[in-house]
């Protein structure tokens, strides 16, 4: 159940992603629209997830506002590495596949790496209770 639900999240966070990334190149088409559109989808898209897995994945309370900033900021932290990977991938297929907006199929193949990548660091490191992962 978990796995299904695990997609299931993050299908719903890359259509979040993928829609404020549309919505940023339809407000913006200039120099570096592309990495101002991944970006915008990026801070959208970790915002959506972030609070799916703390209350449905790791089933996670914080202690208060103060506990929930150090919690995201760690979570945040923890998603540097599968965001290069998520906007490599992008940016290759943006530049290298001959289909128009392949940069789509790009991100989408690179948020699906970086969220299986992702599920097994917040394990380990953000969602832990007592210092050992859940």
């Amino acid at each position: 159940m978990l796995l299904v639900k695990y997609s299931i999240f993050a299908a719903f966070s890359i259509s979040v992603n993928l829609a404020f990334q549309f919505l940023s190149f339809k407000l913006y088409t200039g120099f570096g629209s592309l990495y101002l559109g991944m970006f915008v989808g990026t801070l959208s898209g970790l915002v959506a997830k972030y609070f799916l897995d703390k209350k449905w994945i790791f089933y996670h309370v914080t202690a208060g506002k103060s506990d929930d900033a150090k919690k995201f900021a760690l979570y945040s932290l923890m998603g540097v590495f599968t965001t290069m990977i998520f906007w490599g991938t992008e940016i290759i297929f943006d530049y290298l596949v001959p289909i128009h907006n392949a940069k789509y199929i790009g991100a989408i193949l690179g948020l699906t790496i970086g969220y299986v990548i992702k599920y097994n660091l917040d394990k380990k490191y953000v969602f832990v209770e007592g210092g050992k992962s859940q």
